[in-house]
């Protein structure tokens, strides 16, 4: 079986020559807009993923498609806007107290469901090996979602399984002595994947379970940032160490394609599944962070690397990771035929062009706690709503009271200036808009009360989670 797949492969690799690109999906768990050099952090040092900027097409707008990582995943993985798959967030819906809760807030789905059409699958009927390799968290199993090869990946959605250094034991990807480090080890098992596989086109994802919590960096590194000052909100020494650590492993992949010949046949895709944690990493000047729809929450690095066809460039274009699924498909000139894919193909734009102009949607009927003094009130991080971008306008609807916050992002990158009352008309506009989408998805808005709801008060937030 084994000998029939690859030399399916390789006839599609003669078939289709340099035409046929390799693809590398990187998706960096809670890396925030700010927690790169290139973005302007003058804290953590990042020169492997700066080359990398350098190199290819920098989305200055890149959008995950969720606040955070389950839903992100869910929609980067199927294609569609989460009211498709009904995955808002992880776990349970009704996070906080529910005291705190004023409506019952939309049952959470936890998973993709085995009908739902992957990447995974999308990539194999391109005729490519498929391979994913870190934090899957979206299925129970990715070998029965599209994938050929699986290492780490389960349905956690964390580094639980003794963290980020060793001992600890993930699906084909155990180290039982200590001192191997799991972001290094995860980058070896790519390396020895690609060297394996470079005759035949491959498509390998690969999720990172780094930046996300527990912070445990090198000790090395740590000590060498404990000694450098901090800015702009970013003073924590063991994430600069693990930030550095992904820098650094970023570095080995690209090195390895320069070796075997493989750089200019590749398409690497590089960001994050969610904004940065705030209270370790703050994203300023956008406001808040990982779990919370202002920028800080949804705003990620993003940067597109093909160096035989995409010219190096900083692009403005608004985009999300649900614009992933449709750009494979059409540099690898697959359809998939009856799949509702919700993003645009942003092909047209790495070759030099542009996309018509659209609105970006956000939908959380759902409640996600640990508030902080950035986020709408120290209680949530969010509360149930839904958002929408269209333009430089960008406007934000809440559900417990129909709250309506306008920014507008060329002048308000902060979104400190809430203009719904002052521009009513751009206000409505926004909302006749939004509500129409949530019309065509059939996006479940959340009205019935809670009755143990006693008034929310502006408390001290919690720890933040997932």
């Amino acid at each position: 079986m084994i000998k029939l797949l690859l030399a399916t492969l390789l006839t599609v690799t003669l078939s289709y020559g340099v035409e046929k690109p390799n693809v590398i999906y990187i998706n960096v768990d809670d890396l925030g807009w700010a927690d790169v050099a290139y973005q302007g952090s003058g804290y953590y040092e990042t020169p492997h993923i700066d080359a990398m900027a350098m190199q290819g097409m920098v989305f200055s707008n890149g959008y995950a498609s969720a606040a955070n990582c389950a839903p992100s995943r869910a929609c980067a993985i199927s294609g569609q806007f989460s009211p498709r798959h009904g995955v808002y967030t992880v776990k349970s819906s009704e996070r906080g107290q529910a005291r705190d809760r004023k409506v019952i807030p939309t049952k959470n789905t936890l998973h993709l469901t085995s009908d739902v059409i992957t990447l995974g699958h999308a990539m194999k009927k391109a005729g490519y090996l498929t391979a994913t390799m870190g934090k899957w968290h979206v299925t129970k199993d990715p070998l029965k979602n599209g994938f050929d090869i699986n290492v780490g990946g389960t349905a956690e959605g964390g580094p639980y399984a003794g963290g980020y250094h060793s001992p600890y034991s993930y699906p084909n990807l155990e180290v039982k002595e200590e001192g191997t480090y799991l972001t290094d080890h995860l980058t070896t098992k790519a390396i020895d994947f690609i060297t394996e596989n470079q005759n035949i086109p491959f498509f390998l994802y690969l999720p990172y379970f780094t930046v996300h919590s527990p912070i445990q960096g090198k000790q090395d590194k740590t000590d060498y940032f404990k000694k450098k000052p901090g800015s702009n909100g970013q003073t924590n020494a063991e994430y600069a160490a693990m930030i550095s650590s992904l820098d650094d492993n970023i570095g080995r992949l690209t090195k390895v394609l320069d070796d075997l010949k493989l750089a200019e046949n590749t398409v690497i895709i590089f960001t994050s599944d969610n904004g940065g944690l705030y209270k370790v990493s703050q994203q300023k000047p956008l406001r808040a962070g990982k779990g919370s729809y202002y920028e800080g929450g949804i705003r990620v690095p993003l940067i597109i690397r093909w160096s035989s066809k995409v010219a190096p460039s900083i692009n403005e274009t608004p985009v999300t990771n649900l614009d992933f699924f449709p750009t494979l498909l059409d540099i690898t000139k697959t359809s998939m035929e009856g799949k509702v894919i919700d993003g645009d193909s942003l092909l047209p734009v790495l070759m030099g062009g542009s996309i018509q102009d659209r609105s970006l949607y956000w939908h959380f009927p759902v409640y996600l706690q640990a508030g902080n003094e950035d986020s709408q009130d120290r209680v949530f991080r969010t509360r149930p709503g839904s958002a929408i971008r269209d333009g430089d306008w960008k406007l934000i609807q809440y559900f417990e009271n129909n709250d309506i916050e306008l920014y507008n992002l060329n002048a308000d990158l902060g979104e400190r200036v809430n203009l719904a009352t002052k521009n009513s008309d751009k206000a409505t506009e926004l909302l006749q808009k939004l509500d129409k989408w949530r019309a065509e998805l059939h996006a479940p808005v959340p009205k019935a009360l809670n009755p143990s709801y006693r008034g929310a008060t502006m408390k001290k937030g919690k720890k933040e989670e997932g």
